[in-house]
């Protein structure tokens, strides 16, 4: 045992300083914050079970379901429905209502977004196409897609409009969108590039000045990502990496709970790591050479009619349905003699690109998203495992995403939610 050392003959003795408690109106806040999560989480409780659940006394606990009562979050939601002698216990529940946010998923094809309520109830959503040339979906800067009323921003916000409406819902709390690309982590806005769609960096803007609501923009995969870590294959962990395989390839890095960017809000971008395999190398601007032209939707369809095996035909751009089409059909053993080959072969691709990031990161575990890693399924990913062990020393778990519905739509609620909570549910 070491003894700390004697202050010196003559020094002035350290000040005793006081233990620092939270205040009452604190404490009150933090067990209020504490009671509204659980209410998210399990849904209306009696005020029984919410002093087994926050530890707090029964008077504790009548006092914060009135303060809350009072503020417009909690409600009477009618009776516990266990047998009991006497009266049956009130439920207490969340004002679902009491706030709305959506979420928005842009595509190069088109748009789609989903409305949830408080406690991330489905409140509505839509699909949206895009026909190709509509207001600089060829790359230019607009035209005259506004006059002839096929603006896909435009219809996006009357979509919008339109859904809320039917539900009674004047006003958002917060929109998240998600997009393709990089974004700049300083300015928040989405990155010019000259493969996506002009009007896809105008959605952001437009929503915000017309719904007159908060906008939270952010990477496509990265949500994805979120709704894995909150929702789906990667829930409980706080590190991992959610690989994308659609149209493109890319990548979610999670690390010790949170979502990681970089610094110029590219990490992950996976597509343009330069892999062995490739005819050449990735550029600045393309990313043919790197791990796309491995793993990217138009060579997943080429592996397979290597392989003897028919993607079904597509119209350009929307690869990513022929390749989720074969992928699903040779997991199932519908795609013919070659379809075992085909999927070791894929497996073998995709687990150079986790090798990679396995070796850089050591998540510990990689999850397959995206239309291809989810057609694959556990088939694909436990030989995406198989290989990735003979290739790497480090223990690396491959899972295949789980979430329900669309991740990026998913991951957008999420990050909304999260929005709506942190201000409703805090002291005023």
């Amino acid at each position: 045992m070491t003894t700390p050392p004697r202050p010196e003959p003559g020094a002035p003795t350290p000040p005793v300083r006081p233990a620092r408690t939270a205040s009452p109106r604190t404490a009150r806040a933090i067990n209020d914050r504490i009671a509204l999560e659980l209410l998210v989480e399990h849904g209306p409780l009696t005020a029984g079970r919410l002093k087994e659940l926050t530890g707090l006394s029964r008077p504790s606990v009548a006092d914060l379901l009135r303060r809350l009562a009072d503020d417009g979050l909690v409600r009477d939601a009618g009776e516990a429905g266990e047998s009991r002698r006497g009266p049956n216990a009130r439920l207490y529940g969340l004002v679902a209502d009491r706030a709305h946010v959506a979420a928005v998923d842009v595509r190069t094809g088109g748009v789609s977004f989903a409305l949830a309520d408080l406690a991330g109830g489905a409140a509505g959503g839509a699909e949206l196409s895009v026909a190709d040339g509509a207001d600089g979906a060829d790359g230019t800067e607009g035209g005259d897609a506004a006059d002839r009323g096929d603006d896909p921003v435009e219809r996006t916000v009357t979509a919008l409009r339109e859904a809320l409406r039917e539900k009674g819902v004047t006003t958002l709390h917060t929109v998240t969108v998600g997009a393709p690309g990089m974004i700049d982590p300083a300015t928040g806005a989405l990155g010019r590039s000259t493969t996506l769609p002009a009007w896809h960096a105008r959605v952001p803007a437009v929503i915000r000045e017309r719904l007159g609501v908060p906008v939270v923009l952010e990477n496509e995969v990265n949500l994805a990502g979120i709704a894995e870590h909150r929702l789906g294959a990667a829930r409980g962990r706080d590190t991992f990496v959610l690989l994308w395989l659609g149209h493109g390839v890319g990548a979610a890095v999670i690390l010790d709970g949170a979502l990681r960017r970089g610094a110029s809000g590219g990490t992950g971008e996976v597509g343009f790591l330069p892999v062995p395999g490739t005819a050449g190398l990735p550029s600045a601007t393309v990313c043919d050479g790197g791990f796309h032209s491995l793993a990217g939707a138009a060579a997943v369809c080429a592996l397979a009619r290597g392989h003897g095996l028919r993607p079904p035909r597509h119209t350009p751009g929307d690869g990513v349905r022929a390749a989720e089409a074969v992928v699903r059909a040779a997991v199932a053993g519908e795609a013919g003699a070659g379809a075992e080959a085909f999927l070791d072969a894929l497996a073998e691709r995709i687990a150079v690109g986790a090798a990679a990031v396995a070796s850089v990161l050591d998540p510990g575990c990689v999850v397959l998203g995206g239309e291809v890693g989810r057609a694959g399924g556990r088939p694909l990913a436990e030989r995406v495992a198989g290989r990735l062990a003979g290739m790497s020393p480090l223990a690396t778990e491959v899972l295949c995403g789980t979430v329900e519905g669309s991740p990026v739509l998913g991951g957008g609620l999420v990050t909304a939610l999260d929005a709506a909570r942190r201000e409703l549910f805090s002291p005023r």
